[in-house]
């Protein structure tokens, strides 16, 4: 069995120990006395693409320059962000380095100190540990994959090209706002174990997303720090492409990341000597007013499109996630007219050879543009295409010649795409009843929009505590796996002991990590040695926990849960049955409802009542996201049904054996079977907004106080709460298996990827 790494922060010593075969390593900050020469990079860090030499296992000491080389090979491959030796290998590097990095290897490998590294070098159980990592690696790309098992004939020369405009692939490379980029990630690295023949495309953010800071009065402070891109593993292809916008001829740089089997290339316009205006195309995620929003968006499609050629991969297939990659259909058409195509006949191929999965399910979400605005943007490629630009603007409008109507980004994909899906399978109907107009459609069942419902990378998102458990006892297969993972079937191998003991140390983990950063907030804000003290002090470890970790965007309704805070003090302080509630997460700088949301709940934390039982944590990120969904006992998710197209974070707490405590929107309403978690109210209805809250709130209050507080502290033989044990088991086994992102690909292969294959080719 795999080791793991166990933290633990105390008061004065920080101290990280490496649990490993016949190694155990205790570093204690206080003690590090070394020299950082943070000035230095890594030689060639962002133009060269390291090998990984698949070496056996050594015996004797390894020189600092040839681990360093091995170690930076590791790093250059994302496939570390999904195995657990890697992470644990970088950790022992320096342990408080890859804390203080939020656990980058290459910026651990630039600042660790020359002894540090030497000494690792020297130590048997971090040689061990490197040759096993590396064995891995090397095992996961010579097993024959699910693709290559499965697929027969031409379909086995398909490329497929995923475009995005963001990107969740690791904690340490913040290109991602929230829950678009999270899926997007996870599908690649399914992708990768699949065996899919994938390459996606995307930009490279200068600033990423922003840093989330919470003042003393709980409003947020918007940071925004350049990133070093020599720290990311990021390799240069030596391609700049040029790409026509309004007036400007925009040049970008190709940058390759790796993802396991997959490609990302990634297009950064923040070049030395190019005006400023076009630099900031890659500023930020979501910055500007609309006319930097399309610009931007030009840039991701019809750059991207420019990109692939460029670095010489011809796909077949086009994958959209989302209306942001839009005009990726109107360069490829640009391309076929060139060439002498037809412009119908021309867009006939497009649309047979596109798939396009939109994510939002109300109408003010889509992106929409001025015709005017639109036209200037598009004008050199309007003038290539020989079309007029009511033409073209009119593919992206619900009533074509309306020329006051703005051009609708969603539905420009839609009307260039054949294959169209929502996320899940209420998102799916909501899609078909929003767009029906478009399609001309008697009734939204007439509606050529199905759905493919999102799902979770297992690897990326399970703790490494649950890992090994389940690995000990359910025997999953390590590489070369299918869409569906049986071994959850064998879950009745665990026993009950085993699954309370995981779900206590989870816990206990989840209430460290919370003391640990609510202190640090504390100590920020310049707080007193009370209040640090206070912090440190936060939760209990045998308490029920419940997490709520999202964007904090107002129809996600994250007060709700307060609106009848007397009631909710009554719940949480019971001293006999205490409860604990941690929030996480971030709305966009220009959302002023969402931010005073967040505020609102910071204030509500530290009231008499709820002081020390609610907890809200700032700077949501991966990490912040895999230490609550596997720590929680139970997710709650109250969003405004349905304008929860999908949702993710929910099918990540059950690889922890954590249970759902949700509305009926998005996947829950798909993965709610009566006794893996519990469902908030009966499903959307016609009420207004102020009855639905008043509904919803009372029927949560209700669920706590009747069925999950009781249950849980329900002990039985043992001193085990067996009625929760056995939800926890049907969690397990319902959720996981079903809602994988695995399971979404292969889908996606089956329902759009291979039918578009065919189509491009008929």
């Amino acid at each position: 069995m795999e080791p793991n790494v166990a933290t633990s922060l105390s008061h004065d010593h920080p101290t990280v120990a490496l649990l490993a075969p016949n190694h155990l390593v205790g570093i204690q900050a206080g003690h590090l006395r070394y020299t950082f020469t943070s000035s230095a990079k890594p030689p060639d860090a962002c133009h060269t693409e390291p090998t990984c030499p698949m070496t056996p296992p050594r015996t004797k000491r390894i020189s600092p320059a040839s681990l360093e080389r091995r170690l930076r090979a590791l790093a250059f491959d994302l496939r570390w962000t999904w195995c657990s030796s890697a992470a644990r290998l970088f950790a022992a590097v320096d342990p408080v380095l890859w804390e203080a990095t939020n656990h980058a290897p290459l910026e651990v490998l630039r600042r660790v100190a020359p002894p540090r590294l030497a000494a690792c070098g020297e130590d048997r159980g971090f040689r061990a540990l490197l040759a096993e990592t590396e064995e891995r690696r090397r095992a996961y790309y010579a097993a024959t994959t699910w693709f290559q098992r499965t697929v027969r004939g031409a379909r086995r020369k398909t490329r497929i090209a995923y475009f995005c405009s963001e990107y969740a692939v690791h904690e340490s490379i913040p290109q991602y706002s929230g829950g678009l980029g999270v899926l997007a990630g996870d599908h690649l690295k399914s992708a990768s174990d699949l065996g899919l023949p994938l390459v996606a495309v995307g930009l490279l953010y200068r600033h990423g997303y922003y840093r989330q800071e919470l003042r003393a009065d709980g409003t947020t402070r918007v940071l925004y720090a350049d990133q070093d891109f020599a720290e990311h593993p990021l390799v240069d292809t030596g391609v700049t492409v040029e790409c026509p916008i309004g007036t400007s001829l925009v040049k970008a740089r190709v940058w390759r990341m790796q993802i396991g089997r997959i490609p990302l290339y990634l297009l950064d316009a923040d070049l030395a000597d190019e005006p400023r205006v076009n630099r900031e195309l890659t500023i930020g995620l979501y910055r500007g007013e609309p006319r930097q929003r399309l610009r931007q968006q030009a840039l991701l499609g019809i750059g991207g499109v420019r990109a692939l050629a460029a670095v010489g991969e011809t796909p077949d297939v086009f994958h959209l996630n989302e209306g942001h990659a839009a005009l990726v259909n109107v360069e490829r058409l640009r391309v076929l007219v060139a060439e002498g195509v037809p412009f119908d006949e021309a867009l006939a191929r497009v649309r047979a050879s596109t798939v396009f999965t939109t994510h939002t399910p109300v109408p003010a979400g889509h992106d929409r543009y001025a015709p005017a605005l639109a036209a200037r943007v598009l004008r050199p490629l309007l003038g290539e295409l020989g079309l007029p630009a009511r033409r073209l603007i009119d593919l992206g409008r619900e009533r074509p010649g309306d020329e006051q109507e703005p051009l609708c980004m969603t539905i420009l994909a839609m009307r260039t795409s054949a294959r169209i899906n929502g996320v899940s399978a209420l998102h799916g109907g909501v899609s078909r009843a929003m767009w029906q107009r478009v399609f001309g459609a008697r009734t939204p069942g007439e509606v050529p929009i199905g759905h493919v419902t999102n799902g979770v990378h297992t690897r990326t998102w399970i703790a490494p505590e649950a890992e090994a458990l389940f690995e000990r006892r359910l025997r999953p297969r390590r590489n070369g796996g299918g869409p569906r993972d049986e071994s959850w079937s064998r879950l009745d191998r665990v026993t009950d002991a085993e699954l309370w003991e995981l779900r206590r140390r989870l816990r206990r983990r989840l209430v460290g990590f919370v003391r640990e950063r609510l202190a640090a907030q504390a100590i920020r804000r310049g707080a007193d040695v009370d209040e640090v003290a206070g912090a440190r002090a936060t939760f209990t470890e045998d308490a029920l926990t419940i997490g709520f970790a999202r964007r904090f965007a107002t129809y996600k309704r994250a007060p709700l849960v307060f609106r009848d805070a007397k009631r909710l003090a009554r719940i949480l302080t019971d001293a006999k049955r205490p409860v604990q509630i941690v929030f996480a997460g971030k709305a966009h700088p220009a959302d002023a409802p969402g931010q005073a949301f967040a505020q609102q709940v910071h204030a509500l934390a530290r009231k008499t009542g709820f002081h020390g039982r609610v907890a809200l944590i700032e700077e949501y990120d991966m990490h912040v996201g895999r230490m609550l969904t596997s720590g929680a006992d139970v997710w709650l998710n109250t969003p405004l049904a349905p304008h929860e197209a999908s949702g993710t974070s929910g099918m990540k707490s059950p690889l922890a054996g954590g249970l759902n405590l949700s509305i009926l929107d998005g996947w829950w309403s798909e993965g709610f079977d009566g006794s893996n978690g519990w469902a908030i109210g009966d499903g959307p209805v016609a009420d207004g907004r102020a009855r639905r809250d008043a509904r919803d709130a009372e029927s949560l209050y209700r669920l706590l106080e009747e069925e999950l507080v009781p249950l849980f502290y329900r002990r039985g033989k043992g001193g085990l709460p067996m009625g929760w044990i056995a939800r926890m088991r049907r969690s397990i086994e319902s959720i996981p298996p079903r809602f994988s992102a695995h399971r979404m690909v292969a889908e996606y292969w089956d329902t759009a990827y291979g039918p578009a294959f065919d189509d491009s080719r008929g």
